[in-house]
């Protein structure tokens, strides 16, 4: 486990963290909030996650085992709060990011438990647990911050410039090299090699269909869509990256 202990490791506080620079107004603050909340929330995941297993799952208290697998459990935490703060960026406080945090991994936890350990639902990659969850908890969120000075905008503070968006495509490279060790971190032996060569086949697919798409619609290689949709391919197919037998499949995907 240690070895994608490593990458997801980087992908959190590397990978998301230079992905978050792309606000030209909000650079080094993102770096700043998102180092700080990730490593709070990989300590809370891991005794908020277990809390939920004991009391629905386990049907008994005992002690939370701290081992490599949670310390990949308690990133997979910090990964979904970071997700949600990508819907605030920019319009949020570090004591409300704090608080906005603390309650997602309450719920995030008790999600994760019924999901995983109550219906036994499949979900390698966290795809469900993880990015959908917290896209939608940061969707929900975005709606009590400035919504409406969000979306008018008048000082062009969503924008990002050609410096941001250049450093945040380090971020971007950076989660894209490491997605397979995402996909894979609690996957067993048998099962890594799979998840592995189908997460490469689906990012390197969703790279291509991205900049295709960019060049067609915006006739050059926007910079914004080449920080999202790139990594697009890893996302959608995390959930079955550990079932989908051909290539050909988890391109489509």
């Amino acid at each position: 486990y240690y070895p994608m202990f490593q990458d997801v490791h980087v992908m959190i506080f590397v990978g998301f963290g230079f992905l978050m620079v792309f606000l030209k107004t909000h650079s080094w603050t993102s770096v700043g909030f998102n180092m700080l909340i990730a490593t709070y929330v990989l300590q809370i995941t891991i005794l908020i996650t277990g809390f939920w297993h004991m009391l629905l799952v386990d049907k008994e208290f005992h002690k939370i085992g701290l081992d490599i697998p949670a310390l990949i459990i308690g990133d997979f935490g910090a990964g979904a709060v970071l997700i949600t703060f990508g819907a605030v960026l920019g319009k949020i406080s570090i004591l409300q990011l704090w608080c906005l945090a603390t309650l997602e991994i309450i719920v995030y936890g008790l999600n994760e438990t019924i999901g995983a350990g109550i219906f036994q639902a499949v979900d390698m990659g966290g795809s469900m647990y993880v990015h959908t969850f917290g896209a939608y908890f940061g969707l929900a969120a975005s709606y009590f911050f400035q919504p409406g000075n969000a979306i008018r905008d008048i000082e062009k503070r969503a924008h990002g410039g050609y410096n941001s968006q250049l450093i945040a495509m380090i971020g971007t490279v950076f989660l894209w090299m490491f997605w397979p060790s995402f996909n894979g971190a609690l996957a067993d032996a048998a099962q890594q090699q799979r998840v592995i060569v189908n997460t490469v086949m689906a990012i390197s697919a969703s790279c291509v269909t991205a900049c295709g798409f960019s060049r067609l619609y915006f006739q050059k290689l926007e910079m914004e869509v080449l920080l999202n949709a790139t990594l697009a391919g890893g996302v959608a197919v995390g959930s079955a990256s550990d079932l989908v037998v051909t290539a050909a499949v988890a391109q489509l995907i």
